[in-house]
């Protein structure tokens, strides 16, 4: 897509997860409960049944390149503790094959063109959302961590895991995931209380304690401003 100045796109329950490649320009995203500039050669995952919103930027032409996936509640998404938010990206590679996928589309058509067109595409997407483990300290930490949501984890609780310094592991999971240690958490939190909710009847109160929220309040707050409803509201859906 080339898009310009007031472009804008709001959805309010995405129905599967969601990838932006920027190849020229830049443009804003929605990105846990606030706006994010994505650049040329950036990326941005979003993941699946929260509120997705982008736009342009006034006097800034935007072109990017689009991945959108149909999923169910019940099954796990392509994100997962590793997948970085926002991160570098060689945007080219996935610009041709969906180039390549578009042309084949409106000419021959081809089922088996069609299918290597698309698996290329998804792996293009697989490659940023599930990254060679370049540091296994990172990888171990979220691992030991999404296994114990329900533990109130403190900054130097996980960087003691990582065996780092706090602020050691601010600057490595900003540049790997595009979030702060604690950003992530809230994430990870956020991500399983989802997929509770969606598969389980157990009471929000229950499922804000075994996600690590003390308060009621604070995880309906929470899960309002980064997913863009309150827990109650999803179970009313």
């Amino acid at each position: 897509m080339e898009a310009v100045a007031p472009f804008e796109i709001v959805r309010m329950n995405l129905g599967g997860t969601y990838m932006i490649a920027c190849i020229e320009g830049e443009g804003v995203v929605l990105v846990d409960g606030g706006w994010k500039k994505i650049r040329a050669n950036q990326a941005c995952l979003q993941p699946p049944f929260m509120m997705n919103a982008m736009r342009c930027l006034p006097s800034k032409p935007w072109k990017f390149a689009w991945v959108r996936y149909d999923e169910s509640r019940e099954v796990h998404p392509i994100i997962s503790s590793e997948s970085p938010v926002i991160g570098s990206y060689a945007s080219a590679s996935l610009q041709s094959a969906i180039e390549g996928l578009y042309l084949e589309a409106g000419g021959e058509a081809a089922p088996a063109f069609l299918h290597h067109w698309s698996e290329l595409i998804h792996r293009y997407v697989v490659r940023f959302a599930q990254p060679h483990r370049q540091d296994p300290r990172l990888w171990e930490v979220w691992r030991k961590v999404e296994a114990q949501l329900s533990r109130n984890w403190s900054l130097a609780e996980i960087a003691k895991l990582a065996h780092m310094s706090g602020e050691h592991l601010r600057r490595v999971c900003q540049k790997e995931l595009g979030r702060s240690p604690m950003q992530h958490l809230t994430f990870l939190r956020l991500h399983k209380a989802q997929h509770l909710l969606s598969v389980t009847d157990d009471k929000v109160e229950y499922i804000a304690r075994e996600v690590g929220f003390e308060s009621v309040s604070t995880f309906s707050n929470t899960y309002k401003k980064w997913v863009g409803w309150r827990p109650s509201e999803q179970r009313g859906s």
